[in-house]
């Protein structure tokens, strides 16, 4: 079935970019190496999946799907995956805030992409609504922003990681046409937490020796950023473009700001209070552009 409005993709995008926003504190509590966090985050998420996947006979519609899905699922995941580990490593050479910001360069990546693979139209006002909310990403972060040989090398990395999620959400956006929010869901935060294992191994990490908290952490990760979080952003995609979701994620700063200052006593300072403003200009100009396009589509649900 297919939303009565637009409203409701534009609604899920806002929780999901609201769930995705608590990430950042739940990583914050636990003391685990980010890598584990991560592969835990989706390892869960595919755990907590599989009895509904079962229940429900999404089996059934693994035969269906063609080569050609099957590969843009593994790419997707591997993407995914991908992310996580350039922007992990990227923290090993460059600040948190340095590589937030450049990770927030996804809505250009996203024009970018959608321009050349699906032949999305590119406005001037999507394209300066998205450097409005950019903009005030880098103003939120501008005081802790690192410039240096080392740093340099951070940032190259979170640059890609950028492109890597970016192309996540692309290939999203195209399968999501066809496969039903579960399925798809299911094989790519399948494949992504088995890449992140061996990534894991590699490394020779710990993968049990833990706290309770860090335990709970993992849990509640898979659970709000991840299961409602991110599927809710992939439920939308279904109906908006990768550019959409990406410039929905801006709010991610915003939404963690607030969550801090309730859960971790952290005040919000000026520049927060500016740079959001300058986001949520940037997030709602867009979309009130896209809506007055009305170059959406609807498509019917598989």
């Amino acid at each position: 079935m297919k939303p009565s409005s637009m409203f409701k993709p534009y609604l899920a995008l806002f929780v999901g970019a609201l769930s995705v926003s608590t990430s950042a504190i739940l990583v914050k509590w636990a003391h685990a190496p980010a890598s584990v966090i991560a592969f835990y985050r989706l390892f869960f998420t595919v755990l907590l999946m599989t009895p509904f996947f079962i229940r429900y006979r999404y089996i059934s519609e693994l035969k269906e799907i063609s080569c050609r899905d099957w590969a843009f699922s593994i790419f997707s995941g591997v993407l995914l995956a991908l992310h996580f580990i350039l922007w992990f490593e990227s923290l090993n050479y460059t600040s948190v805030t340095s590589s937030v910001v450049l990770v927030t360069l996804q809505p250009l990546f996203a024009f970018a992409g959608g321009y050349v693979f699906f032949k999305e139209h590119l406005t001037a006002g999507a394209l300066c609504s998205a450097l409005l909310a950019i903009t005030g990403s880098v103003i939120i972060s501008w005081g802790d922003f690192q410039v240096s040989g080392k740093a340099l090398f951070g940032d190259m990395l979170a640059l890609l990681a950028c492109a890597m999620v970016t192309g996540y959400w692309l290939f999203g956006q195209e399968l999501r046409k066809r496969l039903s929010l579960m399925t798809y869901t299911y094989i790519v935060y399948g494949i992504s937490s088995f890449v992140l294992f061996l990534y894991v191994i590699a490394f020779r990490l710990p993968l049990l020796s833990y706290r309770k908290i860090d335990w709970l952490c993992f849990v509640l990760l898979a659970i709000v950023p991840t299961l409602l979080g991110h599927s809710l952003m992939n439920w939308s995609v279904k109906w908006v473009s990768a550019a959409t979701v990406s410039m929905s994620i801006l709010f991610e700063p915003v939404g963690a700001s607030i969550l801090a200052y309730f859960l971790l006593g952290e005040l919000i300072q000026p520049s927060q209070w500016i740079g959001g403003i300058f986001i949520l200009t940037g997030i709602g100009a867009y979309l009130w552009g896209e809506n007055r396009k009305g170059s959406l589509p609807i498509q019917e649900s598989s």
